[in-house]
């Protein structure tokens, strides 16, 4: 596996992670324009849906100055059952430089050990999603300028949530506390928790997260009005958090369900920058992946 593989956030010494969110900050400032030194050939390997990894991916890699493609199993070989590792291997050799996954299997790149060439994991499963951790370490670092001591509440569907998987091994490297909340079925075991009205007074940071239906073997069995009451983020929390806490999720938010809609764009709310803090790791991991160090 190419060294400058990014597959889990816990690969990454807290030196390395802070090292890509300076350079995502960088990008963010006066050095917004640079591109790769030499021209490189990605591909986007989406064998799930997504609109903001991948888009954010294309327009990091576009705005770097490298060609790019954009792949969906639909119409290629893997419908005639091409295995994962023989497409990638197929990128590899026709000449591509690195490639962007995002699959429905839990640590899918073990089967890629062979490959040399960089491999961005774009989310694998209920795993892995590390770029979305940066972004959202880069959120909470420009908020707060440091981690030590900053207190997190995850809140919702944590069983499915790779973001909260990353985010909480992210958290802990970087000194800050992290607790969750949500339905008591959809709980990891061993993983700290907390009342959601206690969470949301608690929190420097509230990051609420996604219901995800498609993994979920049976309906939960609540309403969209029952579950915001219960589990959402809705008027009565949101005025009960911190003066300065800050709002978060990794989206879509399905509105009226984990967040009232009112206040998805909200003065706290930190969504939609979040997204655009998407585009900036995403040239930093692109640029480290490429080996350069220096802008």
């Amino acid at each position: 596996m190419n060294k400058n593989s990014l597959l889990r956030i816990g690969d990454l010494s807290k030196k390395e992670i802070m090292e890509i969110l300076e350079d995502a900050n960088v990008f963010g400032d006066i050095h917004k324009d640079w591109q790769l030194p030499q021209r490189k050939l990605i591909a986007n390997l989406f064998f799930e849906p997504s609109t903001r990894t991948h888009y954010s991916f294309a327009s990091a890699e576009h705005q770097l100055g490298a060609k790019v493609e954009n792949f969906s199993p639909v119409g290629t070989s893997v419908e005639k059952g091409e295995s994962l590792y023989d497409t990638v291997k197929t990128f590899e050799a026709i000449g591509f430089d690195a490639v962007v996954i995002r699959h429905k299997e839990n640590e899918y790149f073990k089967e890629l050990e062979s490959l040399e060439i960089p491999i961005l994991n774009g989310g694998d499963g209920s795993g892995n999603h590390p770029t979305q951790c940066l972004l959202d370490m880069l959120t909470i670092y420009q908020e707060f300028g440091t981690f030590e001591g900053i207190k997190v509440a995850i809140i919702g569907d944590i069983l499915h949530s790779r973001v909260a998987a990353s985010n909480k091994e992210a958290i802990e490297i970087l000194g800050g506390e992290v607790v969750f909340s949500g339905p008591e079925q959809w709980r990891r075991e061993d993983w700290p928790y907390m009342d959601i009205d206690e969470a949301v007074k608690w929190a420097d940071v509230v990051m609420m997260l996604r219901v995800q239906n498609e993994r979920h073997s049976e309906a939960h069995g609540m309403s969209d009005e029952e579950y915001l009451n219960s589990y959402g983020m809705n008027e009565r929390r949101y005025k009960a958090m911190k003066e300065n806490a800050i709002l978060m999720h990794p989206a879509p938010v399905n509105r009226g369900v984990e967040i009232q809609s009112e206040l998805v764009e909200a003065p706290k709310s930190r969504i939609f920058k979040q997204m655009s803090n998407g585009v900036l790791v995403r040239k930093a991991v692109i640029k480290r992946a490429f080996g350069y160090k220096e802008f």
